[in-house]
């Protein structure tokens, strides 16, 4: 059986663009970020990976990217699931701050501990952890038993909601987390063993 898991950071949104902490906040996608997410989709059919189950954030960005990409993929018609737990992380007091500005404020040093830190979280908003303890419960209830079901799945949400998915399938820990960034609009297959753990990574770029 083919156990199939799809994660997909979504394309480009217009906060990306002007450097901007995001977070719930719900900006759409640019111009780039709606060709990344056509490009997903062309990347994941290049491959001969058909979705049977899709799952997304309640964020307008990455439920966009969701029907771009399934849309190229000639599968628009399934049911795609929209969920706040896959929402990107909550970043408080940033939320709408240009990175230059809020280093201004706190300092280089103590934003990049708000922004790559495993549990310390920016005022007023969540940690890698905190977004860990909302993401992981939906992944294992909901999304893990379609993929060991052999139905293949795509997980459309956010840089930091994905982040911690890969804590759990890469075995990555709080110190090495840091260092895993995910792109926007370059969907990551994994292939799962029957007890869920990765048989096998493909990172789809642009030029797959």
């Amino acid at each position: 059986m083919d156990r199939v898991l799809v994660l997909l950071r979504h394309g480009q949104s217009e906060w990306n663009l002007k450097n901007l902490f995001t977070g719930w906040k719900d900006p759409d996608l640019t111009e780039v970020g709606i060709e990344e997410a056509r490009n997903a989709g062309r990347s994941l059919k290049a491959k001969g990976i058909s979705i049977q189950r899709a799952f997304t954030s309640a964020l307008t960005r990455a439920q966009h990217t969701t029907r771009l990409t399934l849309e190229e993929l000639g599968t628009s018609s399934i049911d795609t699931v929209k969920d706040m737990r896959l929402n990107e992380r909550d970043y408080g007091d940033l939320s709408g701050l240009n990175k230059a500005e809020a280093a201004e404020k706190w300092g280089d040093k103590q934003v990049m501990i708000w922004r790559r830190s495993y549990d310390i979280p920016p005022p007023g908003g969540e940690s890698l952890r905190d977004t860990l303890a909302r993401v992981l419960p939906y992944y294992c209830q909901d999304i893990l038993p379609c993929v060991l079901r052999g139905e293949p799945t795509i997980v459309v949400a956010h840089g930091n909601s994905l982040r911690a998915l890969l804590m759990v399938l890469e075995r990555a820990t709080p110190e090495t987390i840091p260092g895993i960034e995910l792109e926007t609009g370059i969907p990551v297959v994994y292939r799962l063993n029957a007890d869920s753990t990765v048989a096998a990574k493909d990172v789809l770029h642009k030029n797959s």
